[in-house]
């Protein structure tokens, strides 16, 4: 059986991890448009399983202070997302 709690730690410690390294990335004066790109992908994509993962633990029936957990994580990758979102299309102009 699948231990949706040790993914949703797991996960969360990720998450924690990229909110500090992401802004730090950004920042990097040679980081190329292709790279941001590929970030923006990797987020996007981390976004969308961790909103898959909210709705396994509420299909599953968990408490409502986990999936609040998996709520702000999904929120979390989408709002690195959309950070490096910015980066991106203040590059390309």
């Amino acid at each position: 059986m699948t231990d949706w709690l040790e993914i949703l730690r797991q996960e969360t410690a990720t998450g924690e991890r990229m909110g500090r390294e992401v802004p730090d990335m950004l920042a990097h004066p040679e980081i190329s448009e292709e790279q941001v790109l590929a970030l923006f992908s990797a987020l996007d994509k981390q976004a969308d399983f961790a909103e898959k993962l909210k709705q396994a633990l509420e299909k599953f029936g968990h408490d409502f202070p986990v999936i609040t957990a998996a709520e702000r994580l999904e929120e979390r990758y989408a709002d690195l997302a959309a950070t490096v979102a910015d980066k991106l299309k203040a590059m390309r102009e």
